[in-house]
């Protein structure tokens, strides 16, 4: 399979500063580990210093498996992050009804935006 340059290693080592949320698995397509991560805080933190190793495997990885798009995906996904509750990834994403949503009821009340979340992940790995 041809490898693009979807992720970042970069953007991927400055989310794993907030590591311990899993923003950085969930950012290299991994919601699974990533929700763990959220959950656990890092996995009690051993995990996330362990992935500080781990980072540019995954890219490789995420790389690999994901093809680019007509959005900045780093973008996307920081938004996501970090303003999902507000709904700036909808916005940048030309969703503007889902957007103006998403502003009004907190992210649907945190729900969507893990739904978003895990909806991100699987367009990117479809295209």
């Amino acid at each position: 399979m041809k490898k693009s340059n979807t992720h970042s290693t970069l953007v991927g080592y400055t989310l794993w500063i907030f590591g311990f949320t899993g923003a950085h698995r969930f950012y290299f397509g991994k919601p699974i580990t990533g929700t763990l991560w959220f959950f656990t805080g890092g996995f009690f933190l051993i995990g996330w210093v362990i992935d500080l190793f781990l980072i540019p495997g995954m890219d490789d990885s995420a790389d690999r498996r994901y093809r680019g798009g007509a959005y900045n995906y780093n973008l996307a996904w920081i938004f996501l992050t970090f303003l999902g509750v507000l709904g700036i990834h909808r916005f940048y994403m030309g969703k503007w009804l889902t957007g103006l949503i998403y502003l009004l009821t907190g992210g649907l009340f945190l729900v969507g935006v893990l739904f978003v979340g895990a909806g991100l992940l699987l367009r990117k790995a479809w295209r």
